[in-house]
């Protein structure tokens, strides 16, 4: 019997990427985002290409009621969720009293309040099936303070810990909590953020979409608690346990300036 996985922000980047694996798996896929025009092209492609059913539904997720009406529809349908990709979310470059507040509140909606949301009601369904997995996508970012990307950061770090400490919770479930920490990445974020020209996705290591989202698919399809895409990822997420606190987050500011 095919499993279904509901993913936001699948019009683009890595949302597309996991949307295409999960299908090619032969899993159904409610994709979530607030372009649909996007949405229906990408679920005609995969019903095309891997005889599974696609559905596109519209949701802006920095509305507080969004992930209680996806989950109250999606019920509504008879449709259980059986795989949870937390992949909606943005950034803002530059200093934070200079950006505007609203998009910075917009930016915790979506990054920490819908993913908390969202977790919440379709993680006790799972956890009431004895089945399930889901998948939140952190950053390498959450790992410390970052200078002018402040409240993303801060919002990865929340996404980080929030993960892990549900992953514990419900250990021996039959479910899993996994976090992908991804670094800079080829996707519209920097261009939506404003850091596309910043030192930092300058520098020669930004990774492939599709890279990262098969190694983050694969972590969680392992029940892994945690997925760093990337040598250099890794050492520098490592090398933050052994250097002062200053140091890394003057390291972040001339990065993402």
């Amino acid at each position: 019997m095919a499993k279904t996985a509901l993913i936001t922000g699948a019009s683009a980047g890595l949302g597309t990427e996991f949307a295409k694996l999960f299908a090619a798996d032969g899993h159904n896929v409610v994709l979530v985002a607030r372009r649909v025009d996007r949405l229906e092209a990408l679920a005609k492609e995969l019903m095309s290409s891997h005889s599974i059913q696609a559905i596109a539904i519209r949701a802006d997720l920095t509305e507080d009621d969004a992930p209680q009406k996806l989950h109250a529809e999606l019920r509504n349908r008879g449709i259980d969720i059986d795989f949870l990709v937390n992949n909606a979310g943005f950034g803002s470059n530059g200093a934070f009293l200079e950006q505007d507040i609203e998009r910075e509140l917009n930016m915790i909606r979506v990054n920490v309040t819908a993913l908390t949301h969202l977790t919440h009601v379709f993680l006790a369904d799972m956890v009431k099936r004895g089945s399930g997995r889901v998948l939140n996508i952190g950053s390498t970012a959450g790992f410390q303070a970052g200078p002018f990307m402040a409240t993303y950061y801060a919002s990865k770090a929340y996404v980080i810990s929030l993960s892990e400490a549900l992953a514990a919770e419900v250990k021996g479930k039959g479910v899993s909590v996994t976090v992908s920490c991804p670094g800079p990445t080829e996707t519209e974020f920097a261009g939506n953020a404003g850091n596309d020209k910043s030192q930092l996705f300058q520098s020669g290591l930004v990774a492939k979409a599709d890279r990262v989202a098969k190694e983050a698919y694969a972590a969680m399809m392992s029940g892994d608690r945690m997925v760093i895409h990337g040598l250099m990822n890794k050492i520098s997420t490592q090398s933050l346990r052994f250097i002062p606190r200053s140091v890394g987050q003057f390291i972040a500011a001339k990065l993402n300036q």
